[in-house]
């Protein structure tokens, strides 16, 4: 069985991308011939050909990617499906017209031509989706899960993936009571009624249970060691529920740490000086190409703000605020001031989704992050990076360091314009939500790698189109 944790195999999310990938390809091919046939195309040679598709698909399955569509947890009805595909295409179509084609002009077949294959693959692409969905494929990866535990541990399980989207790869077959837990967490009808002492093997192996995962509130000597060796020798994945929280989630349950965990875990270790040095170097480039593209939206902004209420008021347009960095450090942090300039006359207080504070401009950049793009300079100062965890105020620090364990950790790592929890958890404004966002946080610091840093910067460009998160 392939159950290894996050590298677990998943056939359906294969054949969504390869299925997609080809129907992009066919897409792309079909309408260069529609195009040669109508005359509306420019005749390219077999070398050329091949270029124009290849980057047609690459632009696409890239687009897609930024706008969410293989986001496993994506939540659309199919006119949400059908809008994306169509921004996603029309981002390829401005990609390849203004920058490659530009580069490359013989690789162009015409901009019609290239419209014509963006429309046959937003409709093949939708109705493979639609497809997809009707014939819910994703029960091919779909494994069946038992819990050892029905006690506080347990619960979490329940609690927090009780939705259909949350169990897409998992079916639950229930909960099995170990001595110890704590009672009252787990409905009746959902516990099995098991010897787990002897008949756990035999249960597994009659039930087709593909993963066992340890959730019990007492472990010690209440496990049947020789059992769950048998099992996972016979293919059946053992898991502890940290490890299958994080794997199906994208977090790490806090309140389920211990110590040992910490220091044993896989992950979590990474060579500081070369991850340092190479994420400055790129962090600076990337920094000097945003600025480069986006300078006329942070002219305008600052135009905006001066009009709003700075002209009459003198308030400054960028807003300077203390923030802690990397290793626990303040630096000042620098935004476009999004609220008025008395915001603060009562003290630091939590941000909230619709803060009358804000002003009228405030409302916009914040939304679509324009607020934050100062912040290249301290991308440029190598006080931040373009991925990482949010840096937060030192008012908060001191008091979210006191209330929840390990939240000290997240400044292990450079502080970022986006991150993991931005990506996974919507606008959070108290300390409960701080909790939440610094599971995912603490998942980014373990998971680290410049993979999963791209993959958040393509990712927050959804975050960016739609306004979501903060």
């Amino acid at each position: 069985m392939l159950n290894k944790r996050n590298n677990r195999f998943k056939v359906s999310d294969t054949i969504l991308l390869f299925g997609e990938l080809s129907l992009i390809l066919l897409a792309c091919h079909l309408g260069y011939l529609a195009g040669t046939q109508l005359g509306l195309a420019l005749t390219l040679n077999a070398e050329w050909q091949l270029g124009y598709v290849f980057v047609f698909t690459c632009g696409s399955m890239l687009s897609s990617l930024s706008l969410g569509l293989y986001d496993q947890k994506l939540r659309e009805t199919n006119t949400g499906i059908i809008k994306r595909l169509v921004l996603t295409q029309l981002f390829n179509f401005a990609l390849l017209e203004l920058l490659v084609f530009n580069l490359s002009p013989q690789m162009s077949p015409g901009w019609l031509t290239l419209l014509l294959s963006s429309l046959l693959a937003v409709v093949l692409v939708a109705a493979f989706r639609a497809l997809f969905q009707y014939h819910d494929i994703s029960q091919l990866s779909r494994r069946r899960v038992l819990i050892l535990g029905s006690g506080e541990r347990a619960a979490i399980i329940e609690k927090r993936m009780r939705r259909t989207v949350d169990r897409r790869y998992f079916e639950l077959v229930g909960f099995v009571h170990i001595p110890g837990d704590k009672p009252g967490y787990i409905p009746d009808e959902k516990l099995i009624t098991l010897d787990f002492q002897n008949d756990l093997f035999t249960f597994a192996e009659e039930n087709n249970i593909d993963q066992l995962v340890i959730a019990c509130d007492e472990r010690r000597n209440m496990l049947p060691v020789d059992l769950l060796f048998k099992c996972k020798t016979r293919g059946i994945d053992v898991t502890d529920i940290l490890d299958f929280i994080e794997s199906e989630t994208g977090q790490i349950a806090v309140n389920l740490i211990y110590p040992s965990w910490v220091i044993y875990s896989n992950g979590l270790s990474i060579s500081q000086r070369f991850r340092t040095s190479l994420d400055y170097r790129l962090n600076v480039i990337l920094a000097l190409i945003t600025l480069l593209l986006a300078w006329p939206i942070m002219l305008i902004t600052a135009l905006c703000i001066y009009l709003e209420d700075g002209r009459k008021t003198g308030a400054p347009i960028l807003y300077r605020q203390i923030r802690v960095g990397f290793d626990g450090k303040p630096f000042q942090i620098i935004k476009f001031r999004s609220m008025r300039q008395d915001a603060e006359k009562n003290g630091a207080q939590w941000a909230t989704t619709n803060d009358s504070r804000v002003t009228k401009v405030g409302h916009f950049i914040r939304k679509y992050r324009i607020d934050e793009l100062p912040q290249l300079f301290n991308v440029l100062k190598g006080e931040m990076g373009f991925v990482g965890p949010r840096p937060e105020r030192p008012e908060f620090v001191s008091q979210l360091t006191k209330d929840i364990p390990y939240y000290a950790q997240r400044h292990n790592v450079r502080p970022g314009l986006t991150g993991w929890a931005q990506l996974k958890y919507p606008y959070g404004a108290s300390a409960e939500d701080a909790m939440e966002k610094l599971k995912f946080d603490l998942y980014y610091i373990k998971h680290r790698s410049l993979l999963l840093d791209l993959t958040i910067l393509i990712r927050t460009v959804e975050i960016v189109i739609f306004g979501k998160g903060r």
